[in-house]
Parts: C-alpha cells; sequence; structure tokens
C-alpha cells in the first residue's frame, strides 16, 4: 500500500471516530437555578458553541447576554497543548499527545456559585509520519474537534451531579460526575 492511501486510511478513521462521539440520551437534569443559563469564556469558540447546543437540546434557553435570574456557566481556561510522546532512533519524533485542559464554573443568576470552579484534563496519543504533514495536520484537527466533543459530555455530567445533588459539597459532586462512563483517555 502507499503512503498517501495509509495516510487517507488513518484520516478517515480519525475523522470517523470523532463523529462518532458519545452523546447523552435523555435531558440533562440541571440545577431549577440553571433552566436560563449564559455562557462566557476565554479559549475554545467550538467547545462554548458545543455547550450551548447541548444545554438547548435538553430544554435549556440559552441566553446571549447575562442578567437578573440568568445563571452564568464560565470556561474561563480552554487550552490545547502538544507534547512528544516518543522519539525514534534517529531523533525524530514518532508520537505526540495532544492535551486538552478545561476549568469552568457556575453561579447563580446573583451571582451565588452553583458549581465552584473545576478543572477537567483529557488527552489523546497520535502517531506522526514527517513525509505526511498534511495528513499530521487534519489528524490534529480532528482530535481537537474531538477532544472539544468529549469535554462537553464531561461538563454536562459534573452539571448534571449538580442538578441531581445540590446539598452536596463541591468535591461530592466531582466525586460523582467522574464514577460516571468517561470518554476513551487515548487513541491511536
Amino acid at each position: 500500500m502507499s503512503r498517501v492511501f495509509k495516510a487517507s486510511l488513518l484520516l478517515i478513521s480519525t475523522l470517523a471516530l470523532a463523529a462518532c462521539g458519545f452523546h447523552l440520551r435523555q435531558s440533562v437534569a440541571l440545577p431549577p437555578s440553571m433552566q436560563r443559563v449564559h455562557i462566557t469564556g476565554n479559549g475554545d469558540p467550538n467547545l462554548q458553541r458545543g455547550l450551548a447546543r447541548a444545554l438547548a437540546s435538553s430544554g435549556i434557553t440559552v441566553e446571549e447576554h447575562n442578567g437578573a435570574d440568568i445563571a452564568e456557566l464560565n470556561v474561563p481556561v480552554a487550552s490545547f497543548s502538544t507534547d512528544t510522546l516518543t522519539v525514534s532512533g534517529q531523533a525524530r519524533v514518532t508520537e505526540y499527545t495532544v492535551r486538552y485542559q478545561v476549568q469552568f464554573e457556575v453561579h447563580d443568576g446573583a451571582g451565588q456559585p452553583l458549581v465552584p470552579r473545576q478543572r477537567i484534563d483529557m488527552q489523546r496519543e497520535f502517531s506522526y509520519d514527517a513525509t505526511n504533514t498534511i495528513g499530521t495536520s487534519a489528524q490534529v484537527d480532528a482530535i481537537h474537534s474531538s477532544l472539544s466533543d468529549d469535554m462537553v459530555q464531561a461538563i454536562l455530567f459534573r452539571l448534571q451531579a449538580a442538578g441531581r445533588h445540590p446539598e452536596q459539597t463541591a468535591a461530592q459532586a466531582v466525586q460523582a460526575a467522574d464514577s460516571a462512563p468517561a470518554p476513551a483517555s487515548s487513541t491511536h
């Protein structure tokens, strides 16, 4: 098989995996004070759009502006980084890890914390082919998209845990959300 064909198969496989991400089958049960929410953030616009779509499809009203009786879902950190994972005998990078860190918090319309600031880290590994830099760029883009989709689901799990158990402490809510099924942390 030619290298171009192999790279094309890898790219198609990666895109197919990104397209078939996990989705909740039922509405997200959020705290009553989150029935109207405004989303803010500095970072990944794909994450903000994904959160808005997921919340809207669950019957939550996503507002364009903040205001009284509108909860604020703030995502101050949403950043990708790429690290070298392995190097060949010829000192060439053969595998990378793409890491995605997000921090978020939720306040009710009066500014009181509903979900204290939390951090979620995800990562994916991928092989690097120095002869196919175009395929690598597309592969990284597909991984970013997949990680954004998975991050939306992880945040929704945490918000849902807060909605089910509003009397829990923040640490207990995080622990309950972390025990929920999560997407795999690495793919090749």
